[in-house]
């Protein structure tokens, strides 16, 4: 079935043709939340939001890209404002969940030395998405979809309505900052 086949069915209050949406762009939708949100669930919540926001606006959806861009687009928006929303119990939760993770790790490192490689993995995976939180916005979207998203250059201009260029010079000016942050993190510790 067609993308404009599938927008016209889904117009027609098509349950069948919604569902084959869902199913097809489900994992690309959470992935691209979880890229932003880093919390599985908050990102489950976040895609079903996604997938209602679509439901609501189809008829706003003009097929002048692909229904992908689409979506990308709106999972960047429906994760940047359930960060907003959320910053406060977000910081709360992510020092929480940081402070039982280390005590648990803390406990695990006495049983075995793999935990030890775990600690620190974690450790670095925590350093590194404190460093890509801390990017200017769209830095942090640029970088996201092209290094976590895999998304090629062009399908983020369109997503982020920015020309190529554009996006070469926000991913360049990432790259710069993240090198500069984790050079400084790593001098302190």
């Amino acid at each position: 079935m067609s993308d404009k086949e599938l927008l016209d069915r889904i117009r027609n209050k098509d349950k069948g043709a919604f569902k084959h949406l869902v199913d097809n762009y489900n994992s690309l939708v959470l992935n691209i939340c979880n890229s932003f949100l880093h919390n599985f669930e908050d990102s489950q919540d976040v895609s079903q939001e996604v997938f209602i926001e679509v439901y609501k606006s189809i008829d706003k959806f003009r097929g002048e890209s692909k229904i992908s861009t689409w979506l990308y687009r709106i999972s960047v928006n429906k994760s940047l404002n359930h960060i907003r929303k959320n910053k406060r119990n977000a910081i709360f939760r992510s020092f929480e969940t940081i402070i039982k993770s280390q005590k648990k790790e803390t406990e695990n490192l006495a049983e075995s030395n793999e935990s030890e490689n775990d600690f620190e993995n974690d450790k670095r995976s925590r350093v590194l998405y404190e460093a890509l939180d801390s990017l200017p916005q769209n830095q942090k979207i640029a970088f996201n979809l092209s290094k976590l998203n895999n998304m090629k250059y062009k399908e983020i201009s369109e997503v982020m309505n920015v020309s190529v260029s554009s996006v070469e010079s926000l991913i360049f000016r990432a790259k710069k900052n993240l090198q500069k942050k984790l050079i400084n993190i790593y001098k302190e510790n």
